[in-house]
């Protein structure tokens, strides 16, 4: 076959397809911004009828966008004369192989499903998984991103973290803060625990409660007092510091709580 037959049948070819070729990249534009448009629309649909949970929304949102970008793909092939039958053989076949040669990225997948049903976490709690800690940003279809305390970006693979034990700071809607000090062995645990009930008394500590004063280990000359203050979770940090803050001016205030010297 000479050169003028083989570029006279190509452009054959291509005047003949060229319909199709237009039409299956409007397809294509048109399935992108689609998948865009609707992932978008789920993910927000699902913070309103879930109560603000931003949880579930990404996960489900990254599902719908492939799964329209997966049709989308299908409809382009069949504009250029390949049926549909044939495409999910072929595409079946492909998953297995690529299955396999990407069991760690399908299980990242399966292990983000078991994260959003179990919720060891949700968005917005502060957790400690086999040390990756930080507050959880978001959990989608590969991974996690979360944001440490100094605001360093955090990337997990759900595996990990579904394999993790994880303590999570934020679950319950209180924490106890608990400092401890030392007094002197003579000195009154009574005068004491009322002095600093009534020294950290702040924004912190819920106005119903009380801190609790009570002795941790006794020594020959010495006697040292663990203070427990429950907070709320999302102001521990903040808690903690102004705790400390507040009884180091009780003590200093008190002497030490040294006893009264003898005539």
């Amino acid at each position: 076959m000479n050169n003028t037959a083989f570029f006279g049948i190509s452009t054959a070819w291509v005047i003949a397809n060229v319909w199709s070729f237009l039409v299956a990249l409007a397809v294509l534009a048109a399935g992108w911004f689609l998948a865009g448009m609707v992932s978008s629309y789920v993910y927000n649909l699902l913070r309103q009828r879930l109560k603000r949970d931003a949880t579930v929304g990404p996960l489900v949102s990254q599902v719908v966008r492939y799964a329209i970008l997966f049709v989308t793909f299908v409809i382009v092939l069949g504009q250029f004369g390949v049926e549909t039958a044939s495409i999910l053989t072929v595409l079946g076949a492909a998953g297995i192989a690529i299955a396999l040669a990407l069991q760690g990225t399908l299980s990242n997948i399966a292990a983000g499903i078991l994260l959003i049903f179990l919720r060891p976490f949700n968005v917005g709690d502060y957790i400690d998984a086999d040390g990756i800690v930080g507050t959880v940003v978001e959990v989608g279809l590969f991974g996690t991103q979360l944001r440490t305390y100094d605001g360093v970006f955090v990337f997990a693979p759900n595996s990990k973290l579904s394999n993790a034990k994880i303590t999570n700071y934020s679950r319950e809607a209180s924490r106890v803060v608990e400092l401890k000090f030392n007094v002197p062995r003579s000195a009154d645990i009574a005068q004491v625990r009322g002095e600093v009930q009534q020294g950290l008394v702040g924004d912190y500590v819920a106005p119903a409660s009380r801190p609790e004063v009570l002795v941790d280990t006794l020594t020959d000359t010495s006697v040292t007092l663990a203070v427990r203050v429950p907070v709320r979770s999302s102001d521990w940090n903040m808690a903690r510091a102004d705790l400390q803050e507040k009884l180091k001016i009780v003590i200093d205030r008190a002497g030490g709580f040294a006893p009264p010297a003898q005539a």
